[in-house]
């Protein structure tokens, strides 16, 4: 190190406003800049002394900003002390976590532009996007919505924090500032919402493809929030994913008390707990920008060593995998920090209307100040994206995804009239499209058993990734199935995987606890469409198997059909729900949803053999329309629309007695109810199903229609009400009424009304007549629960 060096080293040394480095930082950062210098990374340790040197300014002005988003209406960027009126009468936000994590994303900035490479990063605690935004608009890294509103002057940046938290909506209803409380789609390089803790746990590790490197921010709330994390170096593979680098910041609280890390010892007992689980745990000062980089850096050259080791043979899988602990005071560097406060509002009081805590906010504020002209320095040394040739973070490759598409796959259609599982048709097809698209990343989120839901050929095909395989068992170290005993966990590795091919199987009834993973997906995706943006990610296809309905001997837990009906809440253009009736109709979805971008389709398929009703041409159609006429004519006085499998066994039942008895009834398969509903936006009226086919089949406001459905019934009358309105009290829904216990599929539908012989009583009552008109002796006996009921319904 030359004098001019040493002299610049001892100025980075001195920090920035609260910034400190401790001796191990200083020693590092030396052994880090020789390193580069060496490696021809960095031209001098001088440029890479600027780089670090910038990063504290960074670090202080981005918590001094971030402060001023929580609590003030103008900033001053000369520093004077600000006035009662400059202050938000209401002020919101996450305050102190968002804090610790400036010096973070700070470090993150710097390790690229030190080392020439943007990674990509994630933020599991999505409610710190502050530090985020902040650190983005004083270094320049803007999505084109902030750069309209944004930039560092006094005016732009009075309009950047009266924005945050200003409650205010445009004519349709959406969020009129593109400031969000969490990660949203204007955050520049964000792809997670990480409003649900725990997620970007799960999904980091599956997240970047070979040759892309990713830092994770995690949160040790999120760690008692949710378990599954502890896995990652059981899942890593270097010949199918990039570099991460988990990092948890450690500030000891969540929003009342000490984290459960805090209460059983600590980081001391947390840096066990991790070795214990493959791990390598790296604690550092969680307080410094330049103890980020050299830990980032050192976690990224461990695992390229353990890579190389692997493919020489010395080690064998999983790797340890480097897991930063960034240990820190929740809300460093201001008033409150370490205080039960900190959390959301540091200060005691309100400084608009509280003279002591105006006092408090400017003397707190004062120390993180940094003067306009070190702040367009610091941002001229962190945003040299041209001349090193590299994206700016904005654009990282997890934001650049554009998956090639699926080169199609026509299935192996089976003959109308056999009957068939509609599982075990998906296996064949989808290890057909997984060997017509090699150059696909699969993954397989499975939570319980692929062979008993009829996925054999899958499973000897992708195998469970272990990291000993099992001589006779399907499994492989470089296994596409994830099985874990937690379907939020396999559910993950599915939904990071947005660089590949993606499936999901459950049972119904445990699928219900994918339901928040899925809808942080849903909500993200379908926020960068309204947006503008074009996610290119394919569709991922949950497959909802040994449902409600065909599940009936292991007790009404294992009957539940609620995660489709709430996901058929959600906007039906990105949270696509279908109930495919026979085997083509399974087949024909699976071949359309790898056709399909940024969505995720819940298939709600049988198991079990039932009767192909639909040819290969008509189960394309049904998946193009949503809804076709099976049997009878248009205009008849009767219509039965089956949402389901069994639902369409039982209506076929019912129509076939129907037509015997000379009454003309139109027999309706529904594929997709919500491409019936009211649309609610201009996006979901896109995905109406065409008005001829609506036209046609529900034009008739004098027919009597019965919904049959897989649902409870409430849900589907109020989607399909506008669609299959009726004159009079005409349309009635027949499903799911919570009933259940040890049964079998007849069980079933009798305990639950929905047996063909339910099904024909309600017809007759609709249509005025007595029901043994369309009834013998002993099916009315059934219905009063007298005679052999399980004979007379018979087998589906």
């Amino acid at each position: 190190m030359s004098p001019q060096e040493a002299s610049l080293f001892v100025t980075w040394a001195r920090g920035c406003g609260p910034v400190r480095h401790q001796d191990a930082t200083q020693e590092a950062v030396q052994a880090l800049l020789e390193s580069l210098v060496a490696e021809g990374r960095l031209s001098s340790i001088h440029q890479g002394l600027d780089i670090l040197i910038a990063a504290d300014r960074l670090a202080a002005a981005g918590m001094w900003l971030t402060v001023h988003m929580t609590y003030a209406r103008h900033v001053r960027l000369d520093g004077r002390p600000l006035t009662a009126d400059d202050f938000k009468p209401d002020p919101q936000g996450h305050t102190g976590g968002a804090l610790n994590m400036v010096p973070a994303y700070a470090g993150y900035l710097a390790l690229n532009a030190l080392t020439g490479i943007t990674r990509g990063w994630l933020m599991g605690q999505g409610h710190c996007v502050a530090a985020i935004d902040a650190c983005n608009l004083l270094v320049g890294n803007l999505t084109p919505e902030h750069a309209r509103r944004y930039n560092v002057s006094d005016e732009g940046l009075s309009r950047f924090v009266q924005d945050f938290y200003s409650y205010a909506v445009d004519s349709d209803g959406r969020p009129a500032s593109p400031l969000g409380s969490h990660v949203n789609v204007h955050t520049a390089g964000g792809i997670s919402e990480g409003g649900y803790l725990g997620f970007a746990e799960l999904q980091y590790v599956h997240m970047p493809l070979p040759g892309e490197r990713l830092v994770a921010f995690l949160s040790d709330g999120a760690f008692e929030e949710q378990r599954g994390s502890d896995w990652a170096p059981r899942w890593w593979r270097a010949e199918d994913s990039g570099f991460v680098a988990p990092v948890m910041i450690a500030n000891g609280r969540r929003i009342e008390q000490r984290s459960t890390m805090q209460q059983q010892g600590g980081v001391d007992w947390f840096s066990e707990h991790l070795r214990h689980n493959g791990f390598h745990p790296v604690v550092i000062d969680g307080h410094d920008p330049a103890a980020y980089v050299c830990a980032l850096w050192q976690a990224e050259h461990a695992q390229q060593q353990a890579l190389d080791a692997v493919k020489t043979g010395h080690s064998p899988y999983p790797v340890a995998l480097h897991y930063i602990i960034a240990e820190c005071e929740k809300g460093f560097g201001f008033p409150g920090a370490g205080s039960n406060r900190a959390h959301n509002l540091p200060l005691a009081g309100n400084p608009s209307r509280d003279e002591n805590a105006r006092a408090e906010f400017n003397h707190g504020a004062s120390d993180l100040y940094v003067p306009p002209p070190l702040l367009q320095e610091m941002q001229a040394v962190l945003a040299k994206h041209e001349v090193q040739q590299r994206p700016r973070e904005r654009d990282h490759a997890l934001m650049r995804r554009h998956v090639a598409a699926v080169d199609v796959v026509i299935p192996e259609w089976q003959a109308t009239g056999e009957r068939a599982s509609p599982m075990a048709a998906l296996d064949t097809l989808f290890c057909r499209i997984a060997d017509a698209n090699p150059g696909h990343r699969i993954r397989i989120g499975n939570p319980d058993e692929l062979a008993s839901n009829r996925m054999t050929q899958t499973l000897a095909r992708c195998k469970h990734r272990v990291v000993e395989p099992e001589a006779g068992n399907a499994e492989a170290v470089d296994g596409s199935i994830i099985t874990a005993l937690n379907e939020e966990a396999v559910a993950c590795a599915a939904l990071a995987n947005k660089g590949g091919l993606n499936l999901v199987v459950s049972y119904e009834a445990f699928a219900v606890k994918m339901l928040g993973t899925m809808r942080q997906e849903i909500i993200f995706a379908r926020h960068q469409k309204e947006a503008g943006i074009s996610p290119q990610w394919l569709a991922v296809p949950f497959l909802l198997t040994s449902h409600t309905w065909e599940n009936g001997k292991n007790e009404q837990s294992h009957q539940d059909p609620t995660l489709c009906e709430a996901l058929l809440g959600e906007m039906s253009d990105t949270s696509v729900v279908r109930f495919p009736v026979d085997a083509n109709s399974a087949m024909a979805c699976l071949g359309d949803a790898y056709q399909r971008r940024a969505e995720l389709h819940a298939l709600v398929v049988p198991k079990g053999e039932l009767p192909v009703y639909l040819d290969g041409k008509q189960a394309t159609q049904l998946v193009r329309d949503g809804a076709l006429r099976l049997a009878g004519k248009t205009g008849s006085p009767l219509q039965l629309i089956a949402v389901g499998a069994y639902q369409l066994v039982q209506s076929q039942k019912a129509w076939q007695r129907l037509h015997e008895r000379g009454l003309h009834a139109e027999l309706v398969v529904m594929l997709e109810p919500g491409r019936f509903r009211e649309p609610r936006d201009p996006e979901e009226a896109g995905i109406l199903a065409p008005e001829a086919v609506r036209e046609a089949l529900f034009s008739n406001r004098n027919t009597v229609r019965i919904i049959v459905s897989h649902t409870r019934p409430e849900p589907l009358l109020g989607i399909l009400q506008g669609a299959t309105e009726t004159t009079g009290r005409h349309l009635q829904a027949l499903g799911y009424r919570n009933r259940g216990g040890t049964l079998n599929v007849a069980g079933m539908l009798y305990a639950n009304r929905c047996s063909w012989v339910h099904v024909l009583a309600a017809c007759a009552d609709a249509l005025g007549l007595p029901r043994s008109a369309l009834l013998g002796t002993e099916e009315l006996a059934v219905l009063e629960g007298e005679g052999d009921v399980l004979k007379v319904i018979g087998n589906p």
